[in-house]
């Protein structure tokens, strides 16, 4: 399930009925998406989602009557270890690509993550046709770098091998076929 805010913010609580309040999410995205949260569990009046608000591995609860719910039949699965990315539609793969992962001293974080945005035409050169930035945060950027702590699925090098800075590079059919197909909210696992 995918988490769509009902008014203009949200707040992530700490746990189910805790008062604490761990950050708040507005609409839209830092990119201007419609903000769209990964449901990792449900519960009666409480989901727990993933939220690019919070850190890597945190997770937030927000109450059920404050979103709507949509029903997302897609999930991504990328193995670090055989360097591929899957895209699983109700338990079957419909997608098997090939892609790059960091480089030593910057690897792809692991974890759960989420699809916030869809990026076209955002510095070519740097990412290619298209970005899908992913809720997740790198945590060991390289010296220098300037370009952000997002993870992300976009162009670039190194496709099969261990070369960028954490984000996750594949080629641009397998991009445009993500940007058309994926919708925002749609859980990536990374895992070693």
């Amino acid at each position: 399930m995918v988490a769509s805010l009902r008014g203009d913010a949200l707040e992530l609580h700490g746990g189910p009925g805790s008062q604490r309040v761990s950050a708040v999410v507005t609409s839209r995205t830092e990119f201007g998406s419609r903000t769209s949260l990964p449901v990792v569990r449900a519960g009666r009046h409480w989901l727990e989602v993933i939220s690019t608000k919070l850190g890597n591995g945190v997770h937030g609860f927000v109450r059920r009557a404050q979103v709507h719910l949509t029903t997302n039949p897609l999930a991504i699965d990328v193995d670090l270890s055989r360097r591929l990315l899957r895209v699983w539609r109700r338990g079957v793969v419909v997608l098997r690509v090939p892609v790059g992962i960091g480089a030593a001293g910057s690897s792809t974080p692991i974890g759960r993550f989420g699809v916030t945005d869809k990026l076209s035409g955002f510095n070519r050169a740097a990412y290619g046709c298209c970005i899908l930035a992913l809720s997740g945060h790198q945590t060991h950027l390289p010296p220098g770098w300037s370009g952000g702590d997002r993870l992300a699925i976009h162009g670039g090098g190194g496709i099969g091998s261990a070369a960028s800075s954490g984000c996750l590079h594949a080629r641009e059919p397998a991009l445009r076929w993500l940007m058309r197909r994926v919708p925002l909210g749609t859980e990536v696992v990374i895992h070693p």
